[in-house]
């Protein structure tokens, strides 16, 4: 090669590298609405949320520089979720993240291809995919359903840390009322304590409060409440209640433990939102959500707060606490 075009071949590829440099990030735009208020999605307490957004970032995906985040809230009441989901369509992102089932669905309803990553319960029960494995359609993300009879092994552990209990309360929403209450009943029959299930029209502090309030009349002596997303907004004050009311209470989240409750059965929400960043991720670059696996866990973790239990003159047994995944001091 000539000195001459050698050195022209250097300029170009100089030249070249500038331009890359200078080239802007390619932009995307999710939007993700949350069962509860929408500061929950930075909210530095809610671990799920924290665990997305760090496995994006992880992932190249990094808020404010090359995806932009629009946060919406349910609003707390189903009527409202078609309208918040028309108006997140509107501004046409590239993915939509939606927590709980009737969310996703008014989402699904809404979208029309825009690609979703959801979270809820069974995605086949719920017409949003033909199979774990290949979803097909829009949509994809992370089922916490591992069957109705997990419900009735958290009441088995409540019984076992409460053996005196005979009735147990079912903190639950409306929306949310499905063969979970029937698995509590049966199982409840078996372990000879009685269930009843107290469906809150919708997830607000005074509803909460008035449920707590209706527990204590009806005689219950410990409590199991609901796994969906709407109560998590909520969970300072149902440990406060519970606590108040001396009630033993086994909860499905992490998130619970973290204020204090008492005990909790219930697999890593920090794992499933890591899956769900994971996904958005894929769509991002290209691939299809009906071709990603929607993720199923598989093991659950089993957590007791030993001050919790102090607090309500509680003695938990030896052989429950062995089985403990993770022993609260």
């Amino acid at each position: 090669m000539r000195r001459r075009d050698f050195a022209a071949g250097l300029l170009l590829a100089a030249a070249t590298q500038s331009v890359c440099a200078q080239e802007p990030a390619k932009q995307h735009r999710i939007a993700i609405i949350a069962a509860g208020p929408v500061a929950g999605i930075h909210d530095p307490g809610v671990h799920a949320f924290q665990a997305f957004f760090e496995e994006l970032r992880q992932l190249g995906d990094v808020e404010g520089h090359n995806l932009t985040v629009d946060g919406y809230s349910g609003g707390e009441r189903p009527e409202h979720y078609a309208d918040v989901a028309r108006e997140i369509v509107k501004r046409n992102p590239d993915v939509i993240v939606a927590s709980t089932d009737p969310i996703a669905r008014a989402v699904h309803a809404a979208a029309g291809t825009i690609p979703i990553v959801w979270i809820g319960g069974d995605p086949i029960q719920a017409g949003f995919a033909t199979s774990l494995a290949h979803p097909g359609g829009n949509i994809t993300g992370a089922t916490v359903y591992a069957g109705t009879e997990i419900w009735g092994k958290r009441l088995q552990i409540l019984k076992e840390a409460a053996p005196t209990a005979s009735k147990a309360a079912y903190l639950t929403t409306r929306m949310s009322q499905a063969p979970e209450g029937q698995q509590l009943l049966e199982a409840g029959q078996r372990l000879q304590i009685s269930v009843v299930e107290l469906p809150i029209e919708e997830a607000t502090s005074a509803a909460i409060q008035r449920a707590f309030s209706e527990l204590v009349q009806q005689q219950a002596d410990a409590i199991i409440v609901n796994s969906i997303g709407v109560l998590i907004a909520h969970r300072h004050l149902s440990v406060e209640l519970a606590e108040k009311n001396h009630l033993p209470a086994i909860y499905p989240w992490r998130d619970y433990m973290e204020v204090g409750g008492l005990m909790a059965y219930a697999s890593d929400d920090r794992e499933l939102w890591r899956r769900m960043a994971d996904d958005v991720h894929e769509i991002l670059n290209g691939a299809n959500p009906g071709d990603i696996p929607i993720y199923q866990p598989t093991k659950f973790e089993l957590l007791i707060n030993l001050k919790a239990a102090k607090a309500l003159d509680l003695t938990i047994s030896p052989a429950l606490l062995a089985r403990a995944d993770e022993v609260i001091e």
